[in-house]
C-alpha cells in the first residue's frame, strides 16, 4: 500500500488581491475532492492574517498527487494566481513518521 501524502500549500494574496485569491482557489477545492485518491482537500484561511490562504491536502499516495498535480484545472489554477500572490505558492510534502 502507498504511503499517504500530506500537502501543505501556503498562498499570500497581494494587498488588495485577496477576494480575487479567495474565489480562485475556492474553485479549486470541488474537482480536487473528485478526485480518486484525495482523502482531504480543505481550504484554510489565516485567522490573523486575511492575505494568507492554505490547502490542507491528504492523498493516497504520489501517484495519485502527481496526477492532481498534472491535471488542466490545476495548472490553470497556478497560472491564474500568479498575479494575485506575492511570490510562488510554497508547496511541501509529508508523510507520517
Amino acid at each position: 500500500m502507498p504511503a499517504t501524502i500530506h500537502v501543505i500549500a501556503r498562498f499570500i494574496a497581494k494587498p488588495g488581491k485577496e477576494d480575487q485569491l479567495k474565489a480562485l482557489l475556492i474553485a479549486m477545492v470541488p474537482p480536487a475532492r473528485r478526485e480518486l485518491g484525495c482523502y482531504q482537500y480543505d481550504l484554510l484561511l489565516n485567522a490573523s492574517d486575511a492575505r494568507e490562504f492554505c490547502f490542507v491536502e491528504k492523498w493516497d499516495g504520489n501517484p495519485a498527487l502527481d496526477q492532481h498535480v498534472d491535471s488542466k484545472y490545476f495548472k490553470t489554477g497556478l497560472t491564474n494566481v500568479e498575479d494575485l500572490v506575492e511570490g510562488p505558492p510554497d508547496i511541501r510534502r509529508y508523510t507520517l513518521v
